[in-house]
């Protein structure tokens, strides 16, 4: 059975490409819910132009569809709450030299 836990750490693969950071570091992560098999992710971009957007969301998808115990994946993109540094998580911090 899938977990929230399991799910965190599968998203911790999805990188921002410019900022070299994941999208769990980066606080980009809103909410994740798990209900058997099915997972429902509503995230944000740390910009609303950011020009990696489907590179993004897109790899949000491919990292949770690609495992067996995921059959149905669910990506919403939001733009409020606006993200901002203070969501980064202390390994995002570190990484980007936020002290």
């Amino acid at each position: 059975m899938m977990d929230r836990e399991t799910v965190m750490e599968l998203l911790k693969q999805v990188h921002d490409p410019e900022l070299g950071v994941n999208v769990v570091d980066l606080g980009l992560i809103y909410e994740l819910a798990v209900e058997g098999g099915r997972v429902r992710v509503r995230m944000t971009l740390t910009t609303p132009g950011c020009p990696l957007h489907e590179a993004i969301v897109g790899g949000v998808r491919r990292v949770l569809e690609r495992h067996p115990g995921i059959e149905e994946v669910d990506v919403q993109v939001v733009w409020e709450p606006r993200w901002t540094p203070e969501r980064l998580t202390p390994a995002g911090r570190e990484r980007l030299g936020f002290f």
